[in-house]
């Protein structure tokens, strides 16, 4: 049996925000419904900084192993610093049955699961975002969440304000570019400090590397709803503590627990899997004044939902191909 191997310009070129979204949407009910996920390795490699991540996961017959890396210096050899390939193993041997690399993909899978947090909980009528954090992820959170919500105006903040608005101008420019905004007609974006974005805003999403809260809880308006998704390892922090007394939402609340923003939240909080929400199994947002907050880890069901994505979306490519070369 061949194995199928989609290289990262060919995922580049597939992957979308809807092709995202939906397959966030799977990954999440699966995750409540016998998916299984399994503890995530994370290994330093060099004292420069160098790492990766092995998480792993199974929902029926399909099994997924998923390696992110982390070589900061790569942009000197042309290459992100991201690295991300999934491995999908045959439901019937167990072999190998396709590679998937998508370091571009894992940016769009990452942002689409706080674009579904903040469709399923955030407010019908809020209107304005502000994305905390300057680097290129950020870009993707907001085009993610602008695709979800009616937003007016979106707020671009970080602890470094050129940076801030670098990726302000940087974003305008891609929601004008992408067409995500041309049913938005008027969406303002504006860089402006962390305090001030927060205060402003009825939807926060933090994309920052932060190791201390880099969010006040007296910032938070009432009603608003969080999307953080930056503490993904041990001793990171975005959050102040006082924010842990809002209601809860996470991808796996073991996970959130583990190595996510809720390993600092106390023990006795209830912490919901938003997958429950989505299956009705859990509520989700109660009134219309309650903050939410929902911590994004990653898991590896997202990647087999996304992985399974493009490579249907590439068997159509071919087969849209292979009708051109017939006709």
């Amino acid at each position: 049996m061949a194995i199928r191997v989609v290289e990262e310009a060919v995922s580049k070129a597939l992957v979308d925000e809807d092709l995202a979204l939906e397959s966030a949407r799977s990954a999440f009910t699966a995750s409540v419904t016998g998916g299984t996920v399994y503890p995530v390795v994370v290994a330093p490699v060099t004292g420069d900084g160098h790492r990766f991540t092995v998480k792993s996961g199974a929902a029926g017959t399909e099994a997924v192993i998923k390696i992110g890396s982390y070589w900061p210096g790569n942009d000197a050899h042309g290459l992100s610093n991201h690295g991300s390939t999934v491995v999908l193993l045959d439901p019937d041997t167990g072999r190998v049955a396709a590679v998937v690399e998508a370091a571009a993909g894992n940016a769009f899978r990452t942002a689409a699961a706080d674009a579904l947090a903040v469709q399923t909980l955030a407010r019908d009528d809020s209107r304005v975002l502000a994305v905390v954090g300057t680097g290129h992820q950020a870009l993707y959170e907001a085009r993610a969440a602008v695709r979800v919500r009616d937003f007016d105006t979106v707020l671009v903040a970080g602890r470094r304000p050129h940076a801030a608005q670098t990726r302000a101008d940087e974003l305008r420019e891609l929601l004008g570019a992408s067409g995500t905004g041309a049913s938005r007609t008027g969406v303002g974006v504006e860089a402006t400090d962390i305090e001030d974005a927060v205060r402003r805003a009825d939807v926060v999403v933090t994309a920052t590397n932060a190791k201390e809260p880099v969010i006040r809880a007296e910032w938070v308006r009432p009603g608003t709803h969080i999307s953080a998704m930056g503490a993904d390892g041990s001793g990171k922090q975005e959050l102040d503590p006082g924010l842990y007394e809002a209601a809860l939402f996470c991808d796996l609340p073991d996970q959130s627990r583990a190595i996510g923003e809720f390993s600092h939240a106390p023990d006795s909080k209830a912490i919901t899997a938003l997958g429950s929400v989505l299956t009705g199994d859990a509520s989700g947002r109660t009134d219309a004044e309650q903050i939410t907050v929902f911590d994004s880890s990653g898991f590896a069901l997202q990647d087999l939902a996304f992985a399974q994505a493009i490579l249907a979306a590439d068997e159509g490519r071919r087969e849209g191909g292979r009708e051109e070369a017939d006709a």
